[in-house]
């Protein structure tokens, strides 16, 4: 099941035309657990007009993306259906102007390498603080 904060892509499309004060980055996140997203959505609806939209798969954010093209995407990288920083090429080629955010609780070198050379924008260890996604967020979408 897609959950996207309760916006469906077409309320959100609408909630965009309607208000002449809504910044211009979609962000989406993609992470299969239920609290961060919250936690980070929240944090990062604070930073901008736009809410930021959630799955929890890759499956689910491919059929998301059918739909939206968001400017930021803060992606988990293990995932129920595979590995987020394989995903990160896909994305790239689907969304060359996308911002790819890498969050993982697995902050090794081996693993922010990886990403980076896949093609994240940035890479960020879990827990985060508020302070560091809002900088993510004023660094890509400002």
């Amino acid at each position: 099941m897609v959950d996207f904060l309760q916006v469906s892509p077409k309320d959100l499309l609408t909630t965009m035309e309607n208000n002449e004060n809504v910044h211009a980055g979609l962000v989406l996140i993609i992470d299969d657990e239920q609290d961060i997203c919250f936690m980070l959505s929240n944090i990062i609806n604070k930073k901008t007009y736009t809410p930021a939209a959630f799955v929890h798969s890759i499956n689910e954010a491919n059929h998301w993306l059918e739909h939206q093209h968001p400017s930021l995407i803060f992606l988990d990288n293990n995932l129920p259906d595979g590995k987020g920083v394989d995903f990160i090429p896909d994305l790239k080629k689907m969304l060359p102007d996308t911002r790819v955010v890498m969050i993982t609780a697995y902050d090794t070198p081996t693993d922010r390498r990886i990403a980076l050379e896949n093609g994240a924008d940035e890479f960020i260890g879990k827990p985060f603080s508020r302070q560091t996604i809002y900088s993510v967020v004023d660094k890509f979408l400002h």
